[in-house]
């Protein structure tokens, strides 16, 4: 992740300007005066009200928290929880797709398959990633990996995070839909462990393509719907004004997710979000990544495979 300047959403304003005094004061004390005090009074009160804040967001609020520019992306997690990792390019079909990355590596000393939307922290990196949003190529990439991950008996890791699938005609004339069917198909039909992270936005079929696994976490302020909350305007009001509107009202939180059994479990943020200390989020994402591949050792292949297909059959039996 590229240093850069803190970025606040806009309902952070009161933070930021206690922020912005804080800062302000501590240049004040750069010239000798001892304001030291007064710096911890204005820090603490910056800290409660960030707490305060966070504890309850509204869904459209959770939505700009799991967007934010600043948030860790699929090459932060990489960086920070897989050594040796070598990705690899092309679906041997039509070229290669930068929005999914894709590749081997050692997770804590163990070989393993990793993938996931990688969104770029910088214009020329958003470009080359197509903003997370994947084309055919990308997914049958995916597929490619997952049926070597397969022969290899390496289990597979996947970290969702895109606003969906490119919805660009050429992806469409290249069979979109179809690549998101089978690389879904091939998670399902998998005898080796697979756990997936919803990190950001786990957005439409673009999301489940690569996360239909025995393990589905979510990071606390991250969010998972069959479509955008922008999109879902346009449709029911013909007006993409009131997104916000519809994000409130269609159960997309990682809270709802848990509460419908989508979700296995929740990763708990760094207060003010996983932007503010990447490097702890990071952290606890790689302990919960360890625990799900925990609780799967010792099944077999067919126990594996039954048991991720049971539990979308649930889901679709109490859900349906």
């Amino acid at each position: 992740m590229q240093d850069q300047m803190r970025s606040y959403l806009d309902f952070e304003k009161p933070v930021a300007e206690l922020d912005s005094k804080v800062d302000e004061l501590r240049t004040l004390a750069a010239s000798g005066t001892d304001i030291s005090d007064e710096i911890g009074r204005i820090e603490d009160k910056a800290a409660q009200a960030l707490a305060d804040l966070y504890q309850n967001l509204t869904p459209w609020q959770k939505t700009l928290v799991a967007r934010h520019p600043q948030r860790p992306h699929f090459n932060d997690f990489i960086k920070g929880l897989i050594t040796e990792f070598t990705p690899l390019a092309g679906d041997r079909k039509f070229g290669e797709d930068e929005a999914l990355v894709a590749g081997f590596g050692r997770f804590r000393g163990e070989a393993i398959c990793v993938m996931g939307q990688e969104k770029g922290d910088s214009t020329e990196s958003r470009i080359k990633h197509n903003f997370g949003m994947a084309r055919p190529e990308g997914y049958r990439k995916c597929v490619r990996l997952m049926e070597m991950a397969e022969r290899f008996g390496l289990p597979v890791l996947s970290l969702a995070d895109s606003a969906g699938a490119y919805p660009g005609i050429g992806a469409e004339e290249r069979g979109q839909a179809e690549a998101i069917a089978r690389s879904t198909d091939a998670c399902m039909a998998l005898t080796v462990p697979n756990v997936a992270i919803i990190t950001g936005e786990g957005m439409s079929g673009g999301a489940i393509a690569i996360t239909t696994a025995n393990k589905v976490l979510m990071l606390e302020h991250a969010i998972y719907s069959v479509i955008s909350p922008e999109a879902a305007s346009s449709i029911l009001w013909r007006d993409g004004t009131k997104a916000q509107e519809a994000a409130n009202n269609m159960k997309i939180t990682a809270q709802d997710m848990l509460r419908f059994g989508v979700i296995d479990s929740i990763l708990k943020e760094p207060v003010g979000g996983a932007h503010r200390d990447p490097a702890a989020m990071i952290a606890t994402t790689g302990d919960a990544i360890a625990k799900a591949f925990d609780e799967l050792r010792g099944l077999d292949g067919d126990a594996i495979r039954k048991q991720r297909r049971q539990k979308f059959l649930d889901i679709g039996r109490k859900l349906g």
